[in-house]
């Protein structure tokens, strides 16, 4: 045999490099190792890159190569202790410490048959790891179809680090895709610390972030309206941009009950609806349902369709079905459908509007507790069209069209009507630096046209057609004061900002006019700068009024808000005499508001806001708030609420006392909480109260809850979740509670602390 001192050998399928120094037939021989060439292209007609100690056979038919073997084809490298080369067959067989890298994922066996150009081949008894999402294992054989497919036989999955995994997937053979992040387990066992916990014939699994079609795991939970619930979720992955999960859902108590949740998204238009459906309940002994469906649709530029459906089968929906996307507060479900244009100096609109009224069972007992049926809009059109600095003014005009409808018979409400409104309205603002002064008009034209308005007597005969002119005029105007400030010990800009407000409105009698959609607006900062102490068209409070303030604040040189206080009165010039509902308020002036809040520190948010009466010289009102958030996934809220309306109002008095909060309790345990309580009646509201657990490659959830749904009922349940890291969740999925309940609550297993999690499954 002839060894040379360097040999090369090229052919257009591959390139073979060895270097070996030795003296001809010389009893001593000496090898020296070059460094690989390495060619990192995906083109396949790019030859390949093979480097080794010793390089042995025929060049045209079959090479061998020894010692250090570095085998290099795109983006394949194989390294090996042995490998033979089939020239013919572009194939090669390795043997002795085989590691192989293809597209970042990793494999390492006892011996391996590739083909350089197809990727098919195999590896007996590897170990692997995937690039995409840390999914690795063992097994006794990896088959590949090609470069992107491969079969693992006897083999497991996971997403742990380390030879001895926390959890992991052992299966007769997987199938992996990597061109669709996608893999395919048949008769699949889950262990959990060496313990089996689910087994199946079959499952589907990501090998990425990616969405797939397949079963998800199932979802388990208890409450004690229904009993163990288990489900097992569908998840169609239809298009990019659709998919549909399907949910039979098993309640012990009551039946079999089929979920569906459709979501859509296209380029000018997206929506999503939800359906339950629960045949002949064991329980209420007939059908139950539940639907809502959302959709927005561009029809051109500026022109938007939309709508929002909400049904339920029953009033007793909510209490029975708590853990559904019925809400168990939400009683008066609408249906709207809304058609919108949006220009820049106007915009109109169209809007049909009915609704289902889901009383609270208590009321059959306590007609107090009766919900007012809304009226429907059949339908509403509005107009808004204005401009800005036309010669230092600024104009507008709304319009409205309504047509009232009530469904049943009330005789202490109108049946219905007709209603047309127009409101002008010009203002000339001064904006200066240190003052802003803005006097502004508007006048309210309103008709009616009724039908069957309410009689006062048996002999009454209400007026059919009602019209109404008010103008109103006010005017806003304040000063901004600066200085240099320190709060803190930190360098702060202080303002003060004294700011008046005047109204004028004259009366007018409007006791005839019926109430379709009027409210009195609950006393604020927001509505003491108001021109209507009403929120709706029907009611035009009277005015002679000025409402006094003053704001200070502490801002840093980044504009950070540190700190604001804020107090503010209103006084009348003339006693208000326009009512709705209640008698008329014979005050010369308002209760007192103060507001006090601010980020005070990087980690500490309060804000506390109160209602002093001068004329009983008692809190009205008091809302206090505070949250500790010192760290991601730390936070703590404490809250307190009063209102002493309320307790003259209602036999229950409004105390209530609430914390929240996610924290960590012992290493890799967080606690998380909310507890509602009522301090007048010394009982707990609503609650929550659970626990999780993060590992490296799991994080287990337990909460437990009780949740209100009507003035006698609660219901009260308990979910656990064991979710596995690149797999799935196992249970029932508390997160979007945890994110409701806890303000700042942050996902334990995101590096980053969000607060968001991903909603496809």
């Amino acid at each position: 045999m002839i060894r040379f001192p360097a040999f090369t050998y090229q052919s257009s399928a591959f390139r073979v490099m060895a270097v070996a120094t030795a003296a001809l037939l010389a009893p001593a021989i000496a090898f020296a190792q070059t460094k690989p060439v390495l060619i990192k292209t995906d083109d396949k007609k790019e030859p390949a890159s093979i480097s080794a100690e010793i390089m042995t056979g025929s060049p045209d038919r079959e090479i061998t190569f020894e010692r250090n073997v570095e085998i290099t084809h795109g983006t394949t490298k194989i390294d090996a202790d042995k490998a033979t080369y089939n020239v013919e067959q572009g194939e090669v067989e390795a043997a002795g410490h085989i590691k192989m890298i293809r597209d970042g994922d990793q494999f390492a066996g006892d011996e391996l048959k590739a083909n350089l150009d197809s990727g098919a081949g195999y590896v007996t008894q590897p170990t692997y790891k995937l690039e995409k999402n840390n999914g690795q294992g063992r097994a006794d054989r990896i088959d590949f179809a090609s470069e992107t497919n491969a079969t693992i036989t006897g083999g497991t999955y996971s997403t742990c680090e380390g030879p001895d995994p926390d959890w992991y997937l052992k299966a007769d053979t997987m199938d992996l895709d990597s061109s669709r992040d996608t893999g395919h387990a048949i008769y699949p066992v889950i262990y959990f610390k060496g313990v089996p916990i689910l087994g199946a014939t079959s499952m589907t699994f990501p090998l990425s972030n990616a969405r797939k079609s397949g079963v998800l795991p199932p979802t388990i939970g208890t409450t004690n309206r229904g009993g163990l619930e288990i489900g097992v979720p569908y998840y169609f992955n239809i298009a990019p941009n659709r998919d549909l999960t399907v949910t039979p859902n098993m309640i012990s108590q009551r039946g079999l009950q089929l979920g569906m949740n459709g979501r859509y998204l296209g380029e000018n238009y997206s929506g999503q609806t939800r359906l339950e459906y629960l045949p002949e309940d064991k329980l209420a002994h007939t059908d139950r349902y539940a639907i809502t469906s959302t959709h927005l649709q561009t029809l051109s530029p500026g022109l938007t369709f939309s709508w929002n459906l909400n049904a339920a089968s029953d009033a007793d929906y909510p209490s029975d079905f708590v853990r559904t996307m019925t809400s168990a507060s939400q009683r008066i479900l609408p249906r709207d459908w809304a058609l919108n244009y949006v220009s820049p100096n106007w915009n109109a609109g169209m809007l049909v509007s009915r609704h289902q009224i889901l009383q609270d069972p208590a009321s059959l007992l306590d007609p107090t507790l009766l919900i007012s049926t809304p009226y429907d809009r059949l339908p509403q059109i509005t107009s808004h069209t204005g401009r800005y600095d036309v010669r230092g003014m600024d104009w507008s005009t709304d319009t409205e069209a309504t047509r009232f409808r009530l469904d049943g018979v009330d005789p202490t409400r109108a049946r219905g009507g007709d209603r047309v409104t127009v409101n002008p309205k010009i203002s000339y603002p001064l904006l200066r630096p240190g003052y802003f002064f803005t006097p502004k008009l508007s006048l309210d034209m309103t008709n009616y046209e009724l039908i069957d308005p309410v009689k006062l007597s048996v002999t009454d005969m209400p007026p059919t057609h009602i019209t109404r002119v008010l103008p109103t005029f006010s005017v806003d105007s304040g000063l901004v004061f600066e200085r240099n400030a320190e709060i803190f010990g930190r360098a702060m800009t202080q303002t003060l900002e004294p700011r008046l407000f005047y109204v004028y409105t004259p009366y007018r009698d409007q006791s005839r006019i019926p109430n379709f959609d009027t409210t009195e607006a609950d006393l604020s900062f927001a509505q003491m700068f108001s021109e209507n102490r009403f929120s709706g068209r029907d009611r035009i409070g009277d005015a002679d009024q000025i409402t006094t303030a003053i704001i200070s604040r502490y801002i840093e040189s980044n504009g950070v808000e540190r700190m604001r206080f804020a107090l503010a009165q209103r006084f009348n010039f003339k006693l208000p005499r326009v009512t709705l509902n209640t008698a008329a308020s014979n005050a010369s002036r308002s209760d007192i508001l103060g507001s006090v809040g601010g980020q005070i520190t990087p980690t500490i948010n309060a804000e506390a806001n109160v209602e002093y009466s001068e004329s009983t010289n008692n809190l009205n009102r008091v809302s206090t708030g505070i949250q500790w958030q010192p760290k991601a996934k730390h936070v703590l809220n404490l809250q307190y609420r009063h209102d002493v309306r309320d307790e003259l109002a209602t036999v229950d008095k409004y105390r209530q006392f609430e914390v929240s909060g996610q924290w960590p309790f012992a290493t890799r345990w967080y606690a998380v909480t909310r507890v509602n309580y009522s301090l007048p009646d010394h009982k707990v509201g609503g609650a929550l109260l659970g626990a999780e657990y993060q590992a490296d490659c799991w994080v287990f959830r337990m909460v437990a809850q009780r949740i209100p749904t009507s003035t006698n009922i609660a219901t009260t349940g308990f979910f656990v979740q064991l979710e596995l890291n690149g797999l799935s969740k196992l249970g029932s999925n508390p997160l979007e509670t945890l994110r409701t309940n806890i303000p700042g609550y942050q996902i334990i297993n995101k590096p980053n602390g969000s607060s968001s999690s991903t909603t496809t499954p």
